[in-house]
Order: structure tokens, then sequence, then C-alpha cells
């Protein structure tokens, strides 16, 4: 296959997956009398990773000084704002909470390819910078991976693990091997395309994002409009190669799972197969598909609330937690 056919081919997923998350998205515009009120986004600050960059993290203090915290980790073309804001005022409840706009999305770092492992230890210098020891992970999706892979680097700083719709493995099946496979294959000579534009995007950004969420629908849309649609190939691609399955069961820290029985972008099954290779997982069941953490908030938020609980529950020492 030619660069010409590849770049061709890397064209059309490109298109399919922009499609896709903005019809989902508006999906949930066009819901918007569903969503819970929300008085405010959390304010969030540019913070200097050293040697790394500067990525944007909001950092939400709990009730108490030894309130435990968790760091929450976006789903694919979103933001931290974006992904969470359903969730981030309950869970800020009994909780601090840390979530950072990861590589390639929003107000990110940005490097020349997007790698999961470059992500989680990003979220260990974001530790490291807030005076925090150690905390649960909550990831997303996408961030479900980032949050394995930040156990499997650093895990010393993490105390426990929340996963929801997301897995071990994104390349099971043959169709799946060869999507994977050829966007590897297209991304590989289009890399510098897309991180170029990607730059340009978040160039083009306020340093800080808007916090008004009146008018959810415009907050939504300008937080979407802030990661490229250029990082979704790449980082499709990335999550093509990251397979967890092999050490998966030596996690040994609490671990909740929250499956979505309907979602059409991860089967069930395979949330389920992730869960069951982490020895002592909690599985929690929500009845929605892959945007539930958008369009099925309702129910969703409240079975979030309770796998971070039941992680935290579990964990040896509550106070190592605190930051």
């Amino acid at each position: 296959m030619t660069v010409r056919h590849l770049k061709r081919a890397t064209r059309g997923v490109l298109r399919a997956s922009t499609w896709g998350v903005r019809t989902g998205v508006g999906l949930g515009v066009r819901h918007l009398v569903d969503l819970p009120v929300v008085p405010a986004v959390p304010e969030g600050r540019r913070l200097d990773l050293p040697g790394r960059g500067r990525a944007y993290v909001v950092d939400v203090p709990g009730p108490r000084p030894d309130s435990p915290t968790v760091v929450l980790l976006h789903g694919l073309a979103t933001t931290a704002h974006l992904s969470w804001f359903t969730a981030l005022g309950p869970l800020a409840e009994h909780h601090r909470v840390v979530a950072l706009d990861l590589r390639w999305h929003g107000r990110g770092i940005h490097t020349d390819r997007f790698r999961v492992a470059d992500c989680a230890d990003d979220v260990a210098a974001v530790l490291d910078e807030l005076g925090i020891d150690e905390a649960v992970m909550a990831g997303y999706s996408l961030g479900g991976a980032v949050a394995q892979e930040t156990w499997r680097r650093h895990p010393e700083r993490v105390a426990g693990l929340v996963l929801c719709s997301t897995a071990a493995c994104w390349r099971d099946l043959r169709r799946e091997a060869m999507f994977f496979g050829v966007l590897g294959l297209a991304m590989h000579p289009l890399s510098r395309l897309a991180g170029s534009r990607v730059a340009r995007r978040a160039a083009a950004l306020p340093d800080l994002p808007g916090l008004d969420s009146s008018n959810l629908a415009a907050w939504g849309l300008t937080e979407l409009r802030s990661t490229s649609g250029w990082t979704l190939p790449e980082v499709m691609a990335e999550l093509g190669r990251f397979d967890s399955r092999s050490w998966l069961g030596d996690v040994d820290v609490p671990t909740s799972v929250l499956v979505t029985e309907r979602d059409g972008a991860i089967p069930a099954v395979r949330q389920r197969a992730m869960g069951a290779a982490i020895p002592g997982a909690v599985v929690l069941d929500a009845p929605g598909g892959h945007a539930s953490i958008f369009l099925d908030h309702a129910r969703w938020v409240p079975l979030f609330l309770e796998a971070v609980a039941s992680v935290t529950d579990r964990v040896p020492t509550r106070g190592r937690l605190a930051g």
C-alpha cells in the first residue's frame, strides 16, 4: 500500500471518527434539558511539569484535609471538563478531585506522537507537583487505558482503580486487528501532519477555558472544539497497540469496573473480561451505552460514585489518599 493510499484511508477514518464524536455530542446537546443544573464549572490552571510541558489541571479540594483523592482521566476527543462535568460536583462532596487534559486533547501537552505511557507519566508528574503521594485513578474509555498504565508504571502512586467503559485490549477481533493495523501504518507517515494540526489548534486557544456553564450547549461545543479532529486517528492508532492482558492479573489495588451494558464502542463482554482478570475487582452494570457519561448521567453518575466508594472503602490506609 502506497503512502497516497494510506493517506486516503486515514482521511476516511478521520472523517468518520469526527462525524461520530460530533454526532454523539450533538445528540447530547439536543437533550440538554435532561442534564443537571451545573452552577459552576470548577476553575483549572496551567501547571508546569518539569521536563514534560504545561498541563491544564483542575484541582477541587475535598470537604476535609484528609479527604481521599481521585484523579479523573477523560475519554477520546474530549477534555477533563467535557467528560466529567456532570460528576465533578457530586464527587467533590466527599473527595479531593484532580482532572487533567491528556496529551493531544484540549490544553494538554503537545508532543510529536501520542503515547498512553507518556500520559501515565504525566499523571505521576501532576501528583508530584500537587504534593499528592497516592490517589485513586478513575478512567473513562481512553482514560481507562491511561489509568491501567499508570498503575503499571507507577504502582506506588495508585491506591485504587475505577475503570469505566474501557477495556484491556481494543483489537481482539480479526476485523479490529486489520482496522488498527492499517490505521497504525497510515498514521506513521501522517503523524507529523497530524501533530502540526493539533499544535495549531492548541496554540489558538485562550490560556484558560471559559467557565460559564449558564448555556451548556454553547459551552460544551466550545470545549469540544478545543481538541483537533486530527487527534482521533493518532490516539485510536495508539489504542490499537494497547494491551494490558498479560499483566492485568498482577493488579494488587482495590478496583471497580463500571460496565456500560449497551456499549457499541467497547462491547460489554470485553469490559467484563477485563474485570474478571483483575483479582478482587467489583463489577457494576450501567444500563446505557458508551455515551452514558453524557446521555444517561442520571443513572450513570450514582453508579460511578458507588464504584469510587467501593474502591476508597477498600484502600488499606485511607490517610494515604489525602493530598
